[in-house]
């Protein structure tokens, strides 16, 4: 009996059936077959949400473009500005260097100032500019001068320049003739 029993268990363990092979055979590739999938292609975007990211974009581009564009103006007039500073320090230098008076001559109907000696420089388009000056100054309703003296003294005034809300005034002391810049408050 144990003879039996050895050999059953050894037909068993060791060696399995023919029947035990295929069905082990036929798991192993269906599994191999649930794994390897046929090819199957990837969804990608659908029209109407590539639409929607374009117009995103260019509501983006656009906002961003006309904040740029103001940016732009401001800085144009700032430079104006400082442009004119420059121009009315150069004129009171070259009074005092020269020792002979000096004016800079502002003409609100052809939007430009004429420093002595040079050509005239024209203000950036829509902005608006005042002049205020000494009455003598004056050469017609629409045009006036800054003059300054061979002591550095000046006549006086103010050139204000103006661009939608934001004002940037140009100060011309009369006693020293120092010329300085200052942005006004938003008005």
């Amino acid at each position: 009996m144990r003879t039996a029993d050895r050999e059953s268990r050894r037909g068993n363990s060791c060696r399995p059936s023919h029947a035990d092979t295929e069905s082990a055979r036929g798991a192993f590739a269906r599994r191999i077959r649930r794994k390897a999938k046929p090819f199957v292609a990837q969804r990608g975007f659908s029209l109407l949400e590539l639409i929607a990211v374009i117009v995103l974009i260019a509501i983006a581009v656009t906002v961003a473009s006309i904040s740029i564009s103001s940016s732009l103006t401001s800085v144009k007039i700032q430079a104006a500005s400082r442009d004119l500073v420059a121009a009315l320090r150069y004129t009171r230098g070259q009074a005092v260097v020269k020792r002979e008076q000096k004016t800079l001559d502002i003409d609100l109907e052809a939007m430009s100032y004429t420093v002595p000696g040079k050509e005239p420089v024209k203000f950036p388009d829509k902005i608006e500019v005042k002049l205020l000056t000494a009455q003598s100054e004056l050469i017609h309703e629409k045009a006036g001068r800054i003059r300054f003296y061979p002591d550095g003294s000046s006549t006086g005034g103010h050139v204000s320049i103006i661009a939608g809300t934001r004002e940037w005034r140009v100060n011309v002391g009369w006693l020293t003739g120092e010329v300085d810049l200052e942005e006004l408050k938003e008005r």
